[in-house]
């Protein structure tokens, strides 16, 4: 049974406005068309995919965990953070920087590839993967 492509991941925040906002208006994904689900929430696109899925105040039912009701697992184990890839890497930090959000950069070895690493307002880790530069031409004879 092979898995295809990663469809959407799914957070519960304490914060649905405030969440909604950093992911929309900090990495820039796009509030978008939702079927009518019976609770609130929103779905994020990124590249015309709805690939994050942020929830609104539920009821409980059968099969369905709800933050603040008893839960079979403590925590979500051990999930770390979720990966993008991007584009222009100046300016997204340019405008992480004019939002005043926290992040850290590494070069990925080898690859050159680099990333930005930052959290949203709950702390669920968020990576940005951008290809590495171009390489430079030499151009002396």
């Amino acid at each position: 049974m092979p898995l295809g492509v990663l469809q959407h991941y799914t957070i519960e925040p304490s914060n649905l406005k405030k969440t909604v906002k950093f992911y929309c208006e900090v990495l820039g994904l796009e509030d978008g068309d939702r079927p009518p689900l019976g609770f609130p929430g929103n779905w994020l696109y990124s590249g015309g995919v709805a690939t994050v899925h942020i929830l609104g105040p539920r009821k409980p039912r059968e099969g369905i965990v709800v933050r603040g009701t008893k839960k079979k697992f403590k925590d979500t184990g051990r999930f770390d953070h979720i990966a993008f890839s991007g584009t222009d890497i100046d300016g997204v930090r340019k405008k992480l920087k004019a939002k005043k959000v926290k992040f850290r950069e590494q070069t990925i070895p080898r690859t050159g590839g680099q990333q930005i690493f930052l959290y949203d307002p709950d702390g669920v880790g968020v990576e940005i993967n951008f290809p590495p530069p171009p390489p430079t031409k030499n151009t002396a004879k």
